[in-house]
């Protein structure tokens, strides 16, 4: 059967049983969450297209954005992705520093010549940083951000080496700005939030830099630096239901309504499973026979995308420090209720899903 709707303007919604979901195993989730984990303020479960699970916590509900954290590195991937297919930028392999035409490195230092966009989205640039220690807090203190980030990067370890940073996913995103002209919030309202529905994200002025704005109830839209840039590493805000849409049209290999808006061979290089399980800002798992790639934020923030069974887990939570991990809550009580079997190759996702609705059972929401 064609798909012959998409949740441009509105998602349709179907009894859970409709797609030949286990009910009685998803009404577990409502339980584990008040009791376990208490921080998550919306989830949206979509099978096949279709909203079969929505519920709303701690007196939030499907219009309330939230600040997704490091999820923003996922939306950054695709914003390059999309910036390469319009031949902003050339290729992953083209140089960081040829778009800091400006930046002298010393010139001993021959390793950060070689850095390239594939380093910081696979985050194997190297950094003067020890492994998940990363200074993000000076950096913010910083009047020149992206200074400070390319100072750092090249001064200690190795290309190639696996290294955590949201100063890389920075990086990307004036990278952004430098090839096409526009902040990442410009160039992603324009290119991919209204193509598929998402809210535009409005312009909000920075009045101050504390962690409050940068990171806590401070945050509107999408935070950016003392420059100008839309900051790559985290700072947006969306709702649950477009943290939704986001992961839908990956599911679909870049196509939206027969429009591709991201390439699906950059949909393909993104999600390809290696020995780090990270793409190009995505963690990737593999588990029980089930491959799944997730867009992760601190605080439990989780876009979810699963091809075999076609579906896409939206989590938005407030911050909180060691959050319980939200894959345990999507094995336990999400994969579980999928009874189909049915397997469907992304490349035919182009053109055809296998849905087996009573649509006298849909309603919009």
């Amino acid at each position: 059967m064609q798909r012959n709707y998409w949740p441009t303007t509105k998602w349709k919604a179907v009894d859970s049983g409709t797609l030949r979901m286990d009910s009685e195993k998803l009404s577990e989730l409502e339980p584990m969450i008040k009791s376990e984990y208490s921080n998550i303020n919306g989830i949206v479960v979509v099978k096949n297209g279709y909203i079969v699970y929505e519920r709303y916590f701690n007196g939030y509900g499907p219009d309330d954005t939230h600040h997704v954290a490091s999820v923003t590195k996922s939306i950054i991937s695709a914003l390059i992705g999309i910036a390469i297919d319009a031949r902003y930028i050339e290729n992953v392999d083209q140089k960081v520093l040829d778009f800091f035409p400006e930046y002298a490195p010393d010139s001993a230092d021959l390793q950060k010549r070689e850095i390239t966009i594939r380093h910081l989205l696979t985050m194997t640039a190297p950094y003067l940083f020890e492994d998940w220690h990363e200074p993000l807090d000076r950096m913010c203190m910083q009047p020149d951000w992206v200074k400070y980030i390319l100072d750092m990067l090249g001064q200690k370890g190795s290309i190639g080496t696996f290294k955590y940073s949201t100063a890389g996913a920075h990086l990307l995103s004036t990278i952004i700005t430098r090839s096409t002209g526009k902040s990442a919030r410009e160039f992603a309202n324009e290119r991919l939030f209204k193509p598929i529905g998402m809210k535009e994200i409005p312009d909000h002025e920075m009045k101050a830099f504390g962690f409050e704005d940068l990171f806590g109830k401070n945050v509107k839209g999408w935070v950016k630096d003392p420059n100008g840039n839309s900051t790559g590493g985290w700072g947006l805000k969306l709702t649950p239901r477009d943290m939704a849409r986001f992961g839908f049209l990956y599911l679909n290999h870049g196509i939206w309504d027969n429009n591709q808006i991201i390439s699906g061979t950059w949909i393909d290089e993104s999600t390809a499973m290696n020995l780090n399980k990270y793409g190009y800002l995505w963690w990737l798992r593999e588990e029980d026979g089930v491959f799944a790639y997730l867009a992760l934020g601190d605080g439990g923030n989780v876009i979810c995308c699963i091809p075999e069974k076609d579906l896409v887990i939206a989590i938005a939570s407030e911050f909180i420090i060691n959050p319980l991990d939200r894959w345990k809550l999507i094995k336990e009580c999400i994969i579980p209720a999928t009874l189909d079997q049915t397997y469907l190759h992304p490349i035919w996702k182009r053109y055809f899903t296998v849905i087996d609705v009573d649509l006298s059972n849909i309603r919009f929401i």
